[in-house]
């Protein structure tokens, strides 16, 4: 039988801690939260593999050095809220779930959405709800939130997700450029969001997170 839980401290130590991610909580969360349960059983030997693992159709879960990196610099605070945009099978609104005050989990798949929460239910999260609806639109009706995060890669960021994030908030997300990707921290200030770059990363566009390109003969 496979010893996940020497997995995970193999993971946080040769993954994460050399990666300058240091703050407890986060180390702690990535320690504890089961994240061979949030993949497809046929995927569970490669649940900790040092690469982005797709759990499925356009979803991808992020190597733990970029999502932990993300997290650190993201700084969340046990009385926030937590917007997952993406979430696939919900590891990352679980191990979310035990930094903030609560996480709403978005999915456009109903069958992705629904098997998110079984497992975060099974798994006693009970901060953490997965809803279903269009990533790009964000969860308004349940927002402003403290923290917006992004499960994935985009070139761009829909105004009407930036409009959900509280004034003085942050969203995380992983830029690509080609094929080369950035991973950058907005920052909301006067109603504005201005971005600054923090790491190095790469990760599948999510749809509807494309540029629109206009195509000439």
């Amino acid at each position: 039988m496979t010893d996940f839980a020497t997995r995970r401290m193999m993971m946080v130590d040769t993954q994460i801690r050399p990666s300058d991610v240091t703050k407890f909580p986060i180390i702690d969360a990535m320690l504890t939260v089961p994240r061979e349960v949030y993949v497809p059983r046929a995927l569970r030997e490669v649940a900790y593999m040092s690469e982005n693992v797709v759990v499925a159709p356009n979803r991808v879960l992020l190597e733990p050095r970029t999502f932990a990196k993300l997290l650190d610099t993201l700084n969340i605070q046990p009385v926030e809220s937590v917007l997952d945009v993406g979430c696939g099978l919900g590891y990352s609104c679980a191990v979310i779930a035990r930094l903030a005050e609560a996480v709403v989990g978005l999915e456009e798949d109903e069958q992705l959405a629904a098997e998110a929460q079984r497992t975060l239910s099974a798994e006693g999260v009970d901060n953490a709800a997965v809803i279903v609806g269009p990533l790009t639109s964000g969860a308004g009706r349940h927002g402003p939130y403290d923290v917006i995060t992004v499960e994935g890669a985009v070139e761009t960021v829909p105004q009407s997700l930036l409009d959900q994030l509280k004034e003085g908030g942050r969203i995380g997300c992983i830029f690509m450029e080609g094929p080369l990707g950035v991973a950058r921290i907005g920052y909301k200030v006067d109603g504005a969001v201005t971005w600054r770059p923090v790491f190095n990363a790469s990760a599948p566009v999510l749809p509807g997170f494309e540029v629109k390109r206009d195509f000439a003969l």
